[in-house]
């Protein structure tokens, strides 16, 4: 019981209360690949842990008192595990099947939300087919339309996308610019983390983490692609660029220039921050992979 009420309020502790300090942290701005790190860990950490706290709350007595190796123990995977032709009771069928489908919820969300983005974006290709053009000197497609926006469509189609309004008030490094942000999301397939915390966010609704997950990381990923932009073009054009094209939404199952947070991400490129201390950086990534270990010891526990 006393490991059950520890899991239990580990997993609060990474679902509820650890969330909005992470949001409000200073650090992750400077460094938002280790901060997406840090947010993949705490989702992780929180399934582990929920789903080993239903397993000692549904657990047979018999097993309770063997914590972790118990679970082992039915699944057969325990060294010592004894060998039974007998058929699992229902309390080790309900001791299986209660965590698994806690564990196994997120990725048939994942599944079921990469379905709808492809066929999102496969109708968006089709329309592009037939509206699209070359834009002249980029490496992207042109669109007639009144507003200015930028996106990209990733996937193994992948195609960026501009407007003919965007390119009559954009200058050329500027265009530039924006194209280079855009191909750092095909290139570092930033949809699929879309699409995880996404995942994540369905199959725990109302959960705390869930929603500053999702919005935290749609905000990192756009500050990797402008970071990435920034290495062959200077902060003015790309400043500039994002401030003509932040109002632009993009279609569903894309990735935008304009993006979340674009204040916060305007204000990140015209004034630079020095990126965290080596120390802060090891220590985040150490607590990352240690944090989804923790309930493992807990439950391995006697």
């Amino acid at each position: 019981m006393i490991t059950s009420v520890a899991l239990a309020g580990y997993a609060a502790l990474v679902g509820a209360a650890v969330p909005p300090l992470l949001s409000r942290a200073r650090w992750p701005h400077r460094a938002p690949v280790t901060a997406i790190l840090a947010w993949q860990a705490l989702m992780v950490t929180f399934v582990v842990a929920t789903a080993l706290t239903v397993h000692h709350l549904v657990l047979s007595e018999q097993h309770v008192h063997e914590g972790f190796v118990g679970l082992l123990s039915i699944c057969g995977l325990a060294a010592d595990a004894p060998v039974s032709a007998s058929a699992p009771t229902p309390g080790h069928a309900l001791a299986l099947s209660t965590p698994a489908v806690i564990v196994l919820l997120p990725f048939g969300w994942f599944v079921l939300c990469t379905w709808r983005a492809r066929r999102a974006r496969q109708r968006h290709l089709n329309m592009l087919a037939l509206i699209g053009e070359p834009a002249p000197g980029h490496d992207a497609t042109v669109v007639d339309y009144g507003a200015p926006a930028v996106y990209c469509l990733p996937g193994r189609r992948h195609r960026v996308v501009i407007t003919q309004a965007a390119l009559d008030v954009l200058s050329d490094a500027q265009t530039r610019a924006v194209l280079e942000h855009e191909r750092a999301h095909i290139e570092g397939r930033h949809h699929l983390l879309h699409l995880l915390v996404d995942a994540f966010s369905r199959a725990f609704p109302r959960l705390p983490l869930a929603r500053y997950a999702q919005e935290q990381i749609a905000l990192l990923v756009e500050m990797i692609a402008d970071d990435r932009a920034l290495r062959h073009h200077s902060r003015d054009a790309l400043a500039t660029a994002m401030c003509e094209v932040a109002a632009g939404r993009a279609p569903q199952g894309t990735l935008g220039a304009g993006g979340p947070g674009a204040l916060i991400r305007l204000r990140r490129v015209l004034t630079p921050q020095p990126r965290p201390h080596r120390v802060t950086w090891l220590g985040v990534v150490a607590v990352s992979a240690a944090a989804p270990l923790l309930p493992l010891l807990l439950a391995c526990g006697p």
